[in-house]
């Protein structure tokens, strides 16, 4: 416990932005905590790191944490962090967004910063609806669920933003819960120390707009789903698709060495230096 004050002194802004605006049970806390955690494990200093976040419930942590902080418009906080890498790529930035923000009307820029694997981190906190603007559902809502903008069930399927990480190029996608912080502790700090494009997706969950239209109960009966639901990678392989149906995996699926753009974009700019001097 007295750790954990330690923590919240030094990197939240707990003199002037608290209360927060989350539901009570909310998942959001659990990943502020784990965020805080994973950044005081790296060593890196508060001067050090940039938090950009877009809009939506999980874009206030950005409000919250006591860093360089840049709160952006829905859907384009990639952007804004990409400009900020640009212009000074010894920052290490971390960008926060919900699943609508960053693959609905950021799903563009979410595929292109991943192929492009530029040097920073990105936590997506996946909780399967649009929670702050109304409940309408999003990329990630199952087929058949219920929302203000699906009265009568979603028909559309939702999407792995994990796999869709892993194919447009990340040099690290994990994926993990709230219900299991430790390891979400863990993932978030192997991700800020990755050199490349890195993504976690942070299962969670909205049992205000989403769980309870679809009658899933409690905030704590959503943690326990999560818990179910779950399965590490490494147990993963053994099981069959008849075994792993409904569930979903959790840890690092992916983990590669690849150039990274800031590194490339320098040497662009170098040869375009040498290419002035020699015309002169």
């Amino acid at each position: 416990m007295a750790e954990a004050t330690k923590l919240i002194h030094k990197y939240l802004r707990h003199d002037k932005k608290f209360p927060h605006v989350w539901c009570p049970g909310c998942g959001n806390g659990i990943l502020l905590g784990s965020l805080i955690r994973a950044i005081d494990r790296t060593g890196l200093t508060k001067d050090e790191i940039v938090i950009v976040s877009g809009i939506g419930c999980s874009g206030r942590i950005s409000v919250y944490v006591d860093f360089n902080t840049l709160h952006t418009t829905h859907g384009r906080a990639l952007t804004f962090a990409t400009g900020v890498k640009l212009g000074n790529p010894a920052l290490n930035v971390i960008v926060i967004m919900g699943d609508g923000d960053a693959t609905a009307i950021g799903g563009n820029h979410f595929i292109h910063a991943a192929r492009r694997n530029i040097n920073m981190t990105a936590i997506v906190v996946n909780n399967n609806i649009y929670g702050m603007t109304g409940g309408q559902y999003s990329p990630t809502t199952p087929h058949g669920a219920l929302a203000t903008t699906s009265l009568y069930g979603n028909v559309e399927h939702a999407f792995s933003i994990a796999e869709l990480a892993v194919m447009a190029g990340a040099s690290m996608v994990s994926r993990g819960t709230v219900y299991h912080a430790t390891l979400l502790d863990d993932l978030i700090e192997k991700a800020i120390l990755k050199r490349g494009f890195s993504v976690v997706e942070v299962i969670s969950h909205c049992h205000t707009q989403y769980g309870r239209r679809n009658r899933m109960g409690s905030a704590v009966d959503m943690l326990r789903q999560q818990k179910e639901l779950s399965v590490r990678i490494e147990k993963s392989r053994d099981m069959s698709e008849e075994e792993m149906k409904g569930k979903f995996t959790i840890g690092v699926l992916a983990d590669r060495d690849l150039p990274v753009y800031t590194q490339e974009y320098a040497k662009v700019r170098e040869a375009a230096k040498a290419m002035q001097a020699k015309s002169r």
